[in-house]
């Protein structure tokens, strides 16, 4: 059966670290790389890290029905999964793993059911989480107050997920993804 693993999580709880922990472990996933709307930050590649394209390209693709799922994250911000992305990794006999905001993981949790493993990654706490976006230094202060909000809401959704795991200690976060994963792909 072709299945799919969705991470989600406020900006700076790990999840990227974790997916690519992932990747490395386990050679049967092969990362979904999402369309976004934003400018590249810090070393990010496109057609690597992600599919950069202009808010009119990606609304074209929305009207031509290219999505399995996408988000208007801030005005003019998009992100979304293209279904050719999925198709593509299918193919190659490997499990997709995606790396998206909590909105499109519910989406993408809806839109493949049973096929999903679900994951949201959890702060230890805000302070934290604002302490991590800061050391960062990525974005500016009114960006991570924006991002540190917006994270108190997005809390509130990780019920709507398969499974959570806080990421207080990154080590012990690895393992019980690991754990996580591994049950899943041999499900």
């Amino acid at each position: 059966m072709n299945k799919v693993i969705i991470f989600s999580a406020p900006s700076g709880s790990g999840k990227t670290t974790l997916v690519k922990h992932s990747l490395e472990v386990f050679n049967e996933l092969q990362f979904s790389i999402s369309c976004t709307t934003r400018q590249p930050r810090g070393t990010e590649i496109h057609a690597v890290d992600y599919h950069f394209i202009s808010p009119d390209e990606f609304r074209q693709k929305i009207a031509e029905d290219a999505f399995v799922e996408f988000e208007e994250v801030y005005t003019d911000k998009y992100y979304g999964t293209l279904k050719s992305e999925v198709e593509k990794i299918w193919n190659q006999g490997k499990v997709v793993i995606f790396d998206v905001d909590v909105k499109g993981g519910i989406s993408l949790k809806k839109y493949f059911g049973e096929k999903a493993l679900s994951i949201f990654i959890e702060p230890p706490s805000i302070a934290e989480l604002e302490r991590r976006l800061i050391s960062r230094n990525t974005d500016d202060a009114e960006t991570i107050k924006t991002r540190v909000a917006k994270a108190e809401e997005e809390l509130t959704y990780a019920i709507e997920f398969d499974k959570i795991v806080i990421n207080s200690d990154l080590n012990e976060a690895k393992l019980e993804i690991e754990s996580l994963i591994k049950n899943f792909i041999k499900s």
